[in-house]
């Protein structure tokens, strides 16, 4: 069966602007994930909320670009309205932001691994796997 992963969208930037820390090649390892999702034939999950965020700092035609990786299955995914009630309350809950338990809940229900650096993350393990890519490269 095929593993999905939801890329959250610090993870697309890292990949896309070949990022990296002092220390981290952050660009590198977002390439060697997708890398091997696409030998495993994987799928990776895009929702709304990250097309939103990834609009803050790209046009339209950047975001459709960084969409089009040879090799690799993107299924676009819709978001409910009861997704956005429950990440609210657990927002609200777990003092994180919003969005963030969106993401969260989003990767839940489609059954995917969450792939982030974001710590507040770390509030929401038992509602989602929470990964790095050089967790799982």
């Amino acid at each position: 069966m095929k593993q999905k992963y939801y890329l959250d969208t610090c993870i697309w930037r890292d990949y896309y602007e070949n990022r990296s820390d002092k220390f981290r090649p952050l660009g590198e390892w977002a390439l060697e994930l997708l890398n091997l999702i696409i030998k495993n034939k994987d799928e990776i999950l895009v929702s709304e909320l990250v097309i939103k965020e990834l609009g803050t700092e790209y046009s339209k035609g950047r975001i459709k670009d960084l969409f089009e990786i040879n090799g690799v299955t993107i299924l676009f995914i819709p978001t409910l309205q009861q997704q956005r009630f429950e990440a609210i309350k657990l927002s609200q809950k777990r003092k994180v932001h919003a969005s963030d338990a969106l993401h969260a809940v989003l990767a839940r229900d489609n059954k995917a691994i969450l792939v982030s650096r974001d710590n507040h993350f770390l509030e929401l393990l038992d509602i989602v796997d929470v990964k790095k890519p050089e967790d799982l490269i």
